[in-house]
C-alpha cells in the first residue's frame, strides 16, 4: 500500500493542484492513501524548516510530499514538490492534472478559509477538554475542606465544566495538603480532572482561571493593631505579583474570610493591576448572618429573605441596610404566589429589636468566635463564584466588595461592599436603585477606617485612629446616671481603646440612631450598623 503525506501552505495554489490530484488517486486506487497537512502562511516556513531538520531533508517550497515507509521500518522517503508528485503520478499511474491557474487560486483561497475555520474549531474543542484551573490558597485551613465538595459538584461552574484543583500552602502544611488531595480524589467526582499540591512559590497560580484567597493560617504574634494590619502586606504583594506573572489573562480572583477582607482585596489589586478588574471580596457571609437572624425573628427560613445590603467594610465597620429587604413565602393573613413578597421592615414592628437586640445578638455571636466558621466561609465563596459564572437570580440584590469609583459618594480607591448584580460573567453596581441614599456622615465613618487600613499597610500612616465625630467625643465625656453594669462596661471599653488600642468604638449614631456592633477581626473589633 502506498501512503503519501501532502503538506503545504493553506493558500498555496500548487498545494491545491496537488491535493486535487491526490484525492483523485485515492478515490480510484484502492491501495493509495493520502494524509494532508496545512499550515498558515505566516508559520509555514518555520514549520517546514523544523520538519526538514528533523528528517534531514532539503526542501524550500510549498508543497512538500513524502511517502511513509512505516511498514518497512523507515522514517519516510521524500518525493519532492508539486512537479515531482505530478511526474510520479504520470509514471506510475498514468494520471495527470489539467487544473487551470484561476481554479488553482480559487481552491487555494478556499483551503485557507477552511484551515482557519478548522483551527477555530480545534481551539473551541480544547477549551472544552482543558479543565478549569482552580487555585486555593491557605488550602490547609478548615474552610477549604468544606469548599472543595461544593466546587466539584458542578453547582458552581456548571455541570459541563471539568476542573483541576490546585492546593497551595506553605511547606509546613505539605502533609495536610497531601491528605486533603487523597480525600478529594476519593470523592470520585465526575467533573474533577485532577488534584495537585503546590508548596513552591515560583509555581503558584500557573495558568490559573480562578484563584480563591482564604484566610492565611499564621502563628505570627502581633501586639498592636498597626502591626496586625501591616502583616497583611507581604503576602498580598507576593500573591499579586505571582497572579500577574503566572495566571491566565482572564483569571478571576475572589477574596474570602473574616479578617481584613477589604484590605487584602485592595492590596491584591495594587500588586496585580492588569487583573484588578477581576478581583472581588465576598460579603455574602455577613449578609447570610443578618438573613438568618431576621428569619428567626419572622419564623421563616433564611432563604426566603432577599435583598439585604451590606455596605462598607465586610470584616469591619459596616452598615446593614434593610430598606430593600423583602421576605417571600411568608405565612400570614396576606398570602400570594411564590413571587409575592413583603418588605421585612413592615413585618417587624419591634424597632427596638432591629436597632438594639439584632445588633447585640450579632455581637454575641462574634465574641464566641463561631459566627463565621468554615462552613459559612465556604458556602459564601461558592455562592459568589456561582453568581459570577452563571449570573445572580434576576431582580435580586447581592452584596459584594468592589473597588469604589465614586458611586454613592464613596471615596475612590478603596474596596467597599455595595449592592451589585451578576450577569454575562461580570458584575454591575446597582447605582440606579432608589431610596438607598446613605448620609455622608455614615459613609465617612466607614470609609475612614478603610482608608487608614490601606495607608497603615503601605507605611504611609503610622498610627490607626478609629473615626470619631465631634458629637461622639462629646458623648464620651457626658455625665449620665447609668446603671452600674453599663458604667463598668463603658470604663472597660475606654480603657481598652486608649491604653491597649486593640478595639474600636461602640458608638451610637446621633442622626439615624443605629447601633454599632463589634466584630473581631484579628486584633480589631469590627463594627456593624443597621438601618
Amino acid at each position: 500500500m502506498a501512503k503519501f503525506v501532502l503538506a503545504g501552505r493553506a493558500d498555496c495554489p500548487y498545494y491545491a493542484k496537488a491535493e486535487l490530484l491526490a484525492d483523485y488517486l485515492q478515490k480510484n486506487l484502492p491501495n493509495f492513501q493520502i494524509y494532508k497537512i496545512t499550515q498558515r502562511p505566516q508559520v509555514w516556513e518555520e514549520w517546514l524548516k523544523d520538519l526538514c531538520d528533523e528528517k534531514k531533508w532539503n526542501h524550500k517550497n510549498s508543497p512538500i510530499i513524502w511517502r511513509e515507509l512505516l511498514d518497512r521500518g523507515g522514517e519516510g522517503l521524500l518525493l519532492g514538490g508539486y512537479n515531482e508528485f505530478l511526474e510520479y503520478a504520470q509514471l506510475y499511474y498514468g494520471v495527470t492534472s489539467s487544473m487551470t491557474t484561476e481554479l488553482m487560486e480559487t481552491i487555494a483561497q478556499e483551503n485557507l478559509e477552511a484551515h482557519i475555520e478548522k483551527e477555530l474549531e480545534e481551539e473551541a474543542r480544547k477549551d472544552l477538554v482543558n479543565p478549569l484551573q482552580v487555585w486555593i490558597t491557605s488550602a490547609s485551613v478548615p474552610a477549604c475542606y468544606n469548599l472543595i465538595p461544593i466546587l466539584v459538584s458542578g453547582e458552581v461552574f456548571g455541570m459541563q465544566t471539568e476542573m483541576s484543583i490546585n492546593l497551595f500552602d506553605n511547606e509546613r502544611a505539605k502533609e495536610d495538603l497531601h491528605l486533603l488531595r487523597t480525600e478529594t480524589q476519593d470523592l470520585v467526582a465526575p467533573l474533577l480532572r485532577g488534584v495537585s499540591v503546590c508548596t513552591s512559590v515560583e509555581d503558584a497560580f500557573r495558568q490559573a482561571h480562578v484563584v480563591i484567597i482564604l484566610d492565611d493560617s499564621t502563628d505570627q504574634e502581633v501586639h498592636t493593631l498597626e502591626s496586625c494590619i501591616q502583616s497583611r502586606l507581604p503576602l498580598c504583594r507576593l500573591y499579586g505579583g505571582l497572579i500577574e506573572k503566572n495566571a491566565h489573562d482572564s483569571v478571576r480572583v475572589i477574596v474570602g474570610g473574616k479578617t481584613f477582607v477589604n484590605l487584602k482585596t485592595v492590596l491584591l489589586m495594587r500588586y496585580a493591576p492588569n487583573v484588578a478588574h477581576n478581583i472581588i471580596a465576598v460579603a455574602l457571609g455577613v449578609e447570610g448572618q443578618a438573613k438568618a437572624m431576621l428569619a428567626r425573628k419572622l419564623k421563616t427560613t433564611p432563604s426566603n429573605i432577599k435583598n439585604v445590603i451590606v455596605w462598607g467594610n465586610i470584616s469591619g465597620n459596616n452598615y446593614i441596610d434593610l430598606r430593600k429587604a423583602r421576605v417571600y413565602r411568608y405565612e400570614s393573613a396576606i398570602w400570594g404566589p411564590p413571587n409575592y413578597s413583603r418588605p421585612v421592615l413592615s413585618l417587624i414592628f419591634d424597632r427596638d429589636w432591629v436597632n438594639r437586640q439584632f445588633v447585640a445578638t450579632l455581637k454575641k455571636l462574634t465574641e464566641t468566635g463561631k459566627q463565621f466558621g468554615s462552613i459559612l466561609a465556604a458556602h459564601s465563596i461558592a455562592t459568589t463564584l456561582k453568581y459570577w459564572f452563571q449570573g445572580s437570580p434576576p431582580g435580586e440584590i447581592v452584596s459584594l466588595g468592589v473597588l469604589s469609583e465614586g458611586q454613592f459618594g464613596i471615596p475612590e480607591g478603596i474596596v467597599f461592599s455595595m449592592p451589585v448584580k451578576f450577569e454575562n460573567g461580570t458584575w454591575v453596581v446597582l447605582t440606579d436603585l432608589k431610596d438607598i441614599e446613605i448620609s455622608k456622615k455614615i459613609i465617612t465613618r466607614m470609609a475612614s477606617d478603610l482608608i487608614q487600613e490601606k495607608l497603615v499597610a503601605l507605611g504611609d500612616l503610622i498610627s490607626f485612629q478609629p473615626y470619631q465625630s465631634e458629637t461622639d467625643l462629646a458623648k464620651r465625656y457626658e455625665k449620665t446616671t447609668l446603671p452600674t453594669t453599663y458604667i463598668n462596661q463603658e470604663n472597660q471599653r475606654v480603657s481598652e481603646e486608649y491604653k491597649d488600642r486593640k478595639h474600636s468604638d461602640l458608638i451610637q449614631d446621633e442622626e439615624e440612631d443605629p447601633v454599632m456592633s463589634n466584630k473581631s477581626a484579628g486584633k480589631t473589633m469590627e463594627q456593624q450598623q443597621i438601618i
